[in-house]
């Protein structure tokens, strides 16, 4: 087996992307305002669901994920998330830091048995967010990277063909589906092909990708664009607009009240292209 790409060296220099999963309003506050304080921190996503989370973890790509145990006030609880995470097929998974109210050692070795890197107490003496996000860069230089739930002395796997687009595919239904487009629909198929084709590089341009989508699936190139037009018609339509804004902050033509096919397929496939 071949091995590559040491979480050390420039890894560690960029700010480290994480996830809170956290249902007290008071703690999120905290933790927001001290990543905001630190250029070593980027908290790319807070919720207080546990299915949610995991789907998160997908979308956003954490490096570290703090978990509150009990989400009393939430959906779900911190067990389920680790359960499903543990399951989960992901490429590299994330460090994971355990916050709870329980001092139970029968509970942290069940929470040492889902490979759980770090355990606070907020009881203890000194519990601050800050030590919590510190001990996450730590662990971050020290301990080596998981590849689809095994150690590997500090290093990834290089993916089989197979396994890379299994993982661009995930990550376009992740967004198309994000952003409100419907699998019911014609558009969506196109759109899913037109991506990977663009990010897999088979087609450098995005008019040249869908007119390759449409020789392979045998219709003309206008009957394409028309469905995937309709496709985020639709989408712009039904979807909240602060999450397009957020999601995808392209052209909107205003004929149409959406963007265009090529625009949208440019811009998706840069951002999918950046996080793989």
């Amino acid at each position: 087996m071949n091995y590559s790409m040491e979480r050390g060296g420039d890894v560690a220099k960029k700010p480290m992307p994480i996830l809170l999963i956290e249902d007290d309003i008071i703690e999120r506050k905290k933790f927001k305002s001290c990543a905001e304080g630190r250029a070593d921190i980027a908290l790319v996503g807070m919720t207080d669901c546990s299915d949610e989370a995991l789907m998160l973890v997908k979308d956003r790509l954490p490096e570290g994920v703090i978990v509150d145990l009990e989400l009393s006030k939430g959906k779900g609880d911190g067990l389920q998330f680790l359960s499903e995470l543990r399951e989960a097929k992901l490429g590299l998974r994330p460090i994971v830091v355990v916050t709870t109210n329980i001092q139970s050692e029968v509970m942290y070795n069940h929470l040492h048995d889902f490979g759980i890197s770090f355990i606070f107490s907020k009881k203890q003496n000194g519990y601050s967010q800050n030590r919590v996000l510190d001990m996450l860069l730590l662990l971050r230089k020290s301990l080596p990277i998981l590849q689809n739930g095994e150690i590997h002395s500090g290093l990834a796997t290089v993916e089989s063909p197979d396994e890379i687009r299994d993982r661009i595919n995930e990550r376009i239904d992740a967004e198309l589906s994000q952003l409100g487009i419907n699998l019911r629909l014609k558009g969506r198929h196109y759109l899913n092909e037109a991506l990977y084709l663009l990010i897999n590089k088979e087609k450098n341009e995005s008019s040249a990708v869908l007119y390759q989508v449409a020789d392979n699936n045998r219709v003309n190139y206008n009957t394409v664009i028309r469905a995937i037009q309709t496709a985020l018609e639709n989408a712009w339509l039904r979807t909240d607009i602060d999450t397009l804004r957020e999601r995808c902050p392209v052209h909107i033509d205003v004929r149409t009240g959406a963007p265009s096919p090529t625009e949208f397929i440019r811009y998706l496939s840069d951002k999918i292209r950046k996080t793989m």
